[in-house]
């Protein structure tokens, strides 16, 4: 335990002493802080702001446009229109003088069976693919839809959007989100994104520690006097505490900044994150860390430098990027799913998909100690593991790297 405890405090030492650690932990924020006063002083003038919105936006009213009713169905235009948005005419040679004479700048056609084929046609001089979803195409829709409710502007709403689901989820300790609120969708993905480049970003930290004492002899002195599974050892859990430590450091200098601007960070008042979050956080980023930070230090054993040891760090990292690739499409709309669930419990996913899983609330409490324990497992078995790839360092010192070889010498091969 002492040896263990001596080499964590050289890593933490030797990391903390290094101008680019401390420019990686104060410089990011300060560069965004320097972003958004930059931002802010560009938008001090509102009304400057509002004029080259307008001017990039274009007018925001719309010439009129003329309609040709041969079904009779348009009665009336709705009091919801505002009045001269639509102007009727007698036939198709009406409107068409109309529109040369510059009256209007487009009319539509109903024709004559609508009831049964649904027929309208839109006629204006120039070509101009965006007009079929602007919101006077929209709107016209709508005065014919209010006529076909018979002038019920409410039936015709409905009609439009029948279905109002209002859902009750059973299952326990689910954040609500306020209605319509994009945060069902952005809480799940952020967290996942989150707890990935924590991961990866701690997890790298070991990579260059391992690959440079390879290539500088370091190494094979170091394993004069302690053992390779306390090596390991000292070095994961003294990379994992400095790794940490930049990530309180980031968190703390945005959330001070952000207070000294005057800016807060306002998610939905009644989010209702599970209390128990934070803690779960912890435990799957501290093992989740130490099975990823032991796969690059075997990278970092077995490459023979550290350019190589880097472009290979894409086959050890490729079961954490799984997770982000359903960030959107099954964590955040179906988070309780096969897929989901599986991914969360799956050890080499569970870091990521089981904090995505949690964020979006109604796991099964049971999950999270399954996931916790593999992952312990796991984290244990692949620390034994590289630590037999330190033993064989020495012969494969000056070899190419190639994955093949990695996952051989993984399994003790």
């Amino acid at each position: 335990m002492k040896k263990i405890l001596l080499v964590l405090k050289n890593e933490i030492v030797t990391l903390i002493s290094r101008p680019s650690f401390w420019l990686a932990a104060l410089g990011l924020p300060l560069v965004g802080a320097l972003v958004f006063a930059l931002a802010g002083w560009l938008n001090r003038d509102a009304a400057a702001a509002q004029t080259v919105s307008q001017v990039v936006a274009g007018p925001q009213t719309a010439r009129a446009e003329g309609y040709v009713d041969l079904s009779g169905i348009v009665r009336e235009v709705p009091a919801s229109v505002p009045p001269g948005t639509f102007v009727a005419y007698p036939s198709e040679e009406a409107a068409r003088a109309a529109l040369e004479a510059g009256e209007i700048s487009a009319f539509y056609i109903v024709a004559a069976d609508y009831i049964q084929t649904g027929a309208i046609t839109y006629v204006r001089p120039d070509f101009n693919p965006l007009s079929a979803s602007s919101d006077q195409s929209g709107m016209f829709n709508w005065v014919v839809e209010v006529n076909l409710a018979g002038g019920d502007m409410l039936f015709a709403s409905l009609v439009n959007g029948p279905l109002d689901v209002q859902v009750t989820s059973l299952a326990p300790a689910a954040p609500q989100f306020e209605e319509d609120s994009p945060l069902g969708f952005l809480v799940p993905y952020i967290v996942t994104l989150l707890f990935y480049m924590l991961i990866i970003s701690s997890a790298s930290l070991l990579l260059g520690s391992i690959s440079k004492e390879k290539e500088n002899r370091v190494m094979e002195v170091l394993l004069t006097s302690v053992t390779p599974r306390q090596l390991l050892t000292g070095k994961i859990l003294g990379l994992g505490i400095v790794g940490l430590a930049q990530t309180v450091i980031w968190l703390g200098m945005g959330y001070t900044l952000m207070n000294l601007s005057g800016r807060t960070f306002d998610l939905a008042v009644n989010i209702g994150l599970p209390a128990s979050f934070l803690a779960w956080g912890l435990v799957f980023f501290l093992l989740g860390y130490a099975v990823y930070a032991s796969l690059m230090a075997g990278l970092g054993a077995l490459a023979p430098n550290l350019r190589e040891a880097t472009q290979a760090t894409f086959v050890v990292m490729l079961p954490l990027m799984i997770p982000l690739f359903f960030s959107s499409s099954v964590f955040a709309e179906d988070p309780h799913g096969p897929i989901a669930t599986t991914l969360s419990i799956f050890p080499l996913t569970s870091p990521v998909a089981m904090m995505a899983r949690l964020a979006s609330g109604g796991v099964t409490w049971w999950q999270p100690w399954l996931a916790v324990l593999l992952l312990a497992g796991t984290a244990v078995l692949i620390v034994r593991a590289v630590a037999g790839m330190f033993r064989a360092q020495a012969l494969l010192a000056g070899q190419g790297f190639s994955v093949k070889g990695y996952f051989k010498a993984l399994v003790g091969k």
